[in-house]
């Protein structure tokens, strides 16, 4: 228990699955020491901003956020307030030149400890900064029934990056490539079943990169196929995935394991040779597109889904034109695009040949228009099937349900029985109706 009348917590999150992951991590630790989180900061002892920093638009974010959660410092002095992930990592001290409010400064790998800095601050009034790139601890105090009444949950199988890509700031705010301990990865995953979890996400910045001590036999493959043999996960995913690192066994497993489900997230970046060397991404386009082909001949439904930037420094209307022409080759069933902006410390920061804004924002707009017609005639195409869909609880859409296919497409669904016994169970539903971004339709017996 903490010392003093700290009763509740509020944590907000910003950025990819790996920061959830985190946060999850966080709110078990002080749900474990008797604290109960709140979901309006004004009401919490507690506020902590786990923040983002790949890109310029989220760093962005997480500037705003602390502004605001430093009104409500600023009016109960008492409360702490942290900023924890990437972000912290990047700026340490500077941030709390930044916001003077702040106290505690924690970096992804240091969350383990997030209860002793917490106490540190209340004993001895002295603000913290933790941004240590040491292995971070393999495990930490889990708090039994916390994932009571949900249906899927991440699993962190390593932390870092060792590719060192000229445009990203992973590698230097997560350190380099650390994996956890295929036993501690199981243990994890169990104890996450016993609490009705059905699906898991395996995370990691490269997850195909994963190797226990240097054994190749306690790679990644070896790894998937002890966790789909746990009783009660009935369906198992991974992200992120990097081109240069996916093998063929890899590949197989798609094919070989009933409940890995048939999609993947392999971002590609560019589609030009030459801006794929200047990013320093280790593979050719045809490359990329030869993996492609693997994928859909080993498993012909595989949903493949990936990432791509305009406006790399030095990318001509040729690289561009190059770059439509893979996403109109691979027909990807979605896509994550963005602008190319400047990260401190990277290579690409410091090439000249930059795009002007408004150049990077035409090209958006033509890339995200072609990949929302893709995707518009896909979802078009599945009109009329009969999909598999884990029911994952109530749809924003009014009285009816939602979940996600194999193929991680959301659907919003109705079930005639008007009950909630359905949650996380595996129903098939009837698709009616689809949009760009999701399928619509009705919980039959097919």
């Amino acid at each position: 228990m903490l010392s003093g009348s700290y009763h509740t917590f509020f944590i907000t999150t910003m950025g990819c699955q790996m920061n959830e992951y985190d946060s999850d991590v966080v709110a078990q630790m002080l749900t474990g020491a008797g604290l109960v989180r709140v979901y309006d900061p004004k009401t919490a002892d507690i506020i902590l901003v786990n923040t983002c920093v790949v890109r310029a638009k989220p760093e962005h974010k997480a500037y705003s956020s602390l502004g605001r959660m430093s009104v409500i410092k600023r009016k109960r002095p008492d409360v702490i307030m942290g900023v924890l992930g990437c972000m912290a990592q990047k700026s340490g001290g500077d941030l709390i030149k930044k916001f003077p409010l702040l106290d505690l400064v924690i970096g992804p790998r240091e969350i383990g400890s997030i209860m002793d800095f917490i106490e540190g601050v209340l004993i001895n009034r002295k603000k913290i900064v933790a941004i240590s790139l040491e292995p971070m601890p393999s495990s930490y105090n889990k708090c039994s029934g916390y994932f009571n009444g949900r249906v899927t949950g991440y699993i962190s199988i390593m932390q870092g990056c060792n590719n060192f890509c000229s445009y990203c700031i992973v590698p230097f705010v997560r350190g380099r490539e650390v994996c956890r301990s295929p036993n501690d990865i199981l243990s994890e995953a169990k104890q996450l079943v016993s609490e009705g979890i059905k699906e898991i996400t395996l995370l990691g910045q490269n997850v195909n990169s994963y190797c226990w001590k240097d054994n190749k036999k306690k790679g990644f493959p070896s790894l998937l196929r002890k966790l789909a043999a746990i009783k009660g996960l009935l369906r198992l995913r991974f992200t992120t995935s990097h081109p240069k690192d996916l093998s063929n066994e890899l590949i197989r497993c798609f094919a070989e394991i009933d409940n890995l489900c048939p999609h993947l997230h392999l971002p590609f970046q560019a589609g030009s040779n030459s801006v794929l060397e200047n990013m320093r991404r280790g593979y050719t386009r045809e490359w990329y597109l030869d993996l492609i082909l693997k994928l859909r001949e080993i498993c012909p439904d595989i949903t493949i889904t990936s990432d791509v930037m305009v406006g790399f420094p030095g990318e001509s209307a040729k690289d561009f034109d190059m770059t439509l022409d893979l996403v109109e080759t691979a027909r990807f069933d979605s896509l994550f695009s963005f602008k190319y902006s400047d990260r401190d410390g990277t290579l690409a920061k410091q090439m000249g040949n930059k795009i002007d804004e408004g150049e990077k924002a035409r090209r958006l707009r033509i890339l995200q228009d072609l990949q929302r017609n893709i995707t518009i005639r896909k979802n078009r195409a599945l009109e009329g099937k009969c999909l598999e869909v884990l029911v994952e609880g109530s749809s924003k859409k009014g009285k009816l349900s939602t979940g996600r296919t194999k193929g991680n497409k959301i659907v919003n669904f109705t079930i005639n029985n008007n009950n909630n016994n359905s949650l996380g169970e595996l129903i098939n539903v009837l698709i009616k109706d689809s949009s760009a971004n999701s399928l619509s339709g009705e919980a039959v017996d097919c």
